[in-house]
Order: structure tokens, then C-alpha cells, then sequence
């Protein structure tokens, strides 16, 4: 496995793992790296994931939070299926944390649903701190669970 930062030639394998994990719409894909890709988006981050013989598996997108010092925010992760469950979704985390090394607070959203237990618990699992629950934010019985990660003080 190797981790990148992406080019324009990713995106349709990118618009596959959206659409399989439907974490956005991909159609909203182009929109939102294109910046990024141009290199005129500083406050950006992006890495995929390839196998060894460059096949795009899965991706990460990190945003710095508008007047803050240092805190990112992990707005997207997502590996195809087929990867799911193999460690490489904490190895990409790792790779997230080493790339914002100047950062100094990494943070998720995600939903209280009890179809995301998983991905709570591994956040939970990678040193990641629940710091908030705003109650009915997504749909009402659907909560916003905040993780934090302290990466430097």
C-alpha cells in the first residue's frame, strides 16, 4: 500500500469509493479538490490510499477550521469495500497526522446512529477523544458526535 497526495487522474476511483461509501456525492467531488488540485487551497488536505500497482483504494480529506491556530478537521475517509477492515484506514489516519505535523488538534464529526458504532470506536481506538454531541443535528434521533485528537501543544 502506499499514500499520496492525489492528481487529477484519481478522481474517477475516488467518485467509485463515494459512491460505495456515500460519505458525499461524488458529483460534488470535482468542486471540492479542483482548488486543492490547482494548488490554490493551502487550508486543504488530501492523501489517497493505492495498492502497489497504483489502484486508488481509498482517500482522506482534512480542512483547517477558520480561526483557529492549528485545528484540522477530518471531514472524509473512505476505503472501497473490499479494504474495509484491514488496518489501512489507521494507517491513513496516521499518514493525515504526520502530514498536518504542525497541527495542533485534529477533529471528526460523525453521527450517534448505531450504524456508525464502528466508526466510533475507531476513532475511540486511535487515541481520539468524544468532546461533544450536539442532539438531533443531522435528522431529529440523529446526532453530531465530535472526536478531538491533541496532536501538539
Amino acid at each position: 500500500m502506499k499514500i499520496r497526495k492525489p492528481t487529477a487522474a484519481d478522481l474517477p476511483p475516488m467518485k467509485l469509493i463515494l459512491q460505495d461509501t456515500e460519505l458525499f456525492p461524488p458529483d460534488a467531488l470535482d468542486q471540492m479538490i479542483q482548488p486543492y488540485l490547482a494548488g490554490d487551497d493551502e487550508q486543504a488536505h488530501w492523501l489517497v490510499c493505492t495498492t502497489d500497482s497504483e489502484e486508488v483504494i481509498g482517500f482522506s480529506f482534512s480542512r483547517l477550521e477558520q480561526f483557529t491556530e492549528g485545528t484540522w478537521n477530518l471531514l472524509a475517509i473512505g476505503f472501497r469495500a473490499a479494504y474495509q477492515g484491514d488496518g489501512l484506514g489507521t494507517r491513513l489516519i496516521e499518514a493525515v497526522e504526520h502530514a498536518l505535523a504542525d497541527a495542533r488538534m485534529l477533529m471528526v464529526e460523525t453521527s450517534s446512529l448505531d450504524d456508525f458504532e464502528a466508526t466510533r470506536r475507531f476513532y475511540t481506538n486511535r487515541g481520539f477523544t468524544q468532546e461533544a454531541v450536539i442532539r438531533d443535528y443531522w435528522a431529529p434521533g440523529d446526532d453530531k458526535v465530535i472526536f478531538c485528537k491533541v496532536l501538539s501543544r
